[in-house]
């Protein structure tokens, strides 16, 4: 998952060169693919992140050589914030990626889906932001529901539940790195903010891996196809799509890009792997979805 889209909703200034409904279906299809790319490799988490960040940023560079000059303009504080962001999208990546070595697609990417969930709560911390009371009512919906996956998972192993807090504590992790997001997008362009966050979250696996003693090299080329696939499956074609459609549609309309992840990842872990969905799953995966919806509602009607 990119984990840099920003929160705001943004104007839309011209007419898209394509129906956006295509493009985010694209997207949608491809942040699918993460989970699934994650549990073929064989590599340590810290170096499937690392190496995901690396070759993101090596795509990035040719497409954005007129806008690094505007660098020069990031101001000092800003550049503090920037590289808390890109600490937390790195820790973000570790956690979530060491829990599917540990519990199923269905229940990592599910507890994945309350990203937007805990940034309201951050926004209201942090910002003052009210949530109505169906948002609410939301948040407590998609809560019982992790919670219901969480308890379906004790009944399967200690590992699974190790995963799912692992993945829990990644949503708070991305959580934190969307409030600075929403903070900081408002000075620096989305282009730029992306690709520093990239860069030190690359920095937070290369020191990681050093200090672990995680070997960084000698991997088989299967490896490296995989390291490139997530740069550019979920990364390029899922995130940074969606970073270009906001442009386009509101934010609201992206943000409904969550729920794609958990049914997706699900469908094809019972294809790929025959991890077939157990009750304690369908029921809580089916709280979280209406919790979401909840909470989506009142930011999706007009004003």
């Amino acid at each position: 998952m990119n984990d840099t889209r920003p929160l705001p909703d943004n104007p839309f200034p011209r007419t898209p060169p394509i129906a956006p409904i295509f493009p985010l279906l694209v997207g949608m299809i491809a942040i699918s693919f993460a989970p699934i790319l994650v549990k073929y490799s064989q590599a340590p988490a810290s170096i499937q992140g690392m190496y995901r960040m690396l070759f993101t940023l090596l795509l990035m560079l040719p497409f954005g050589r007129k806008q690094l000059p505007a660098i020069r303009g990031i101001r000092l504080k800003d550049w503090g914030l920037l590289a808390l962001a890109g600490f937390f999208l790195g820790l973000h990546f570790l956690w979530w990626m060491m829990s599917m070595d540990l519990t199923s697609i269905a229940s990592s990417t599910i507890i994945l889906s309350l990203e937007p969930v805990l940034v309201m709560i951050g926004s209201f911390l942090l910002f003052k932001d009210k949530p109505s009371k169906m948002g609410i009512a939301g948040l407590l919906t998609a809560f019982a529901g992790i919670l219901f996956v969480g308890s379906g998972d004790m009944g399967i192993s200690r590992s699974a539940v190790t995963g799912d807090f692992l993945s829990f504590l990644s949503v708070l992790s991305i959580a934190v790195n969307m409030l600075i997001a929403k903070r900081i997008l408002e000075r620096v362009p989305s282009y730029l903010y992306s690709l520093v966050v990239f860069a030190v979250a690359f920095l937070f696996f290369a020191l990681y891996n050093a200090a672990t003693g995680t070997p960084m090299f000698g991997y088989p080329p299967r490896e490296w196809l995989i390291f490139l696939l997530l740069a550019i499956v979920p990364t390029v074609l899922g995130h940074m799509i969606f970073n270009w459609l906001l442009a386009y549609v509101s934010a609201t309309t992206i943000s409904m890009s969550v729920f794609a992840e958990p049914v997706g990842a699900s469908l094809l872990g019972i294809a790929l792997f025959r991890e077939m969905l157990n009750p304690f799953q369908l029921i809580g995966g089916a709280l979280a979805i209406i919790g979401l919806l909840l909470y989506l509602k009142p930011t999706s009607q007009p004003k």
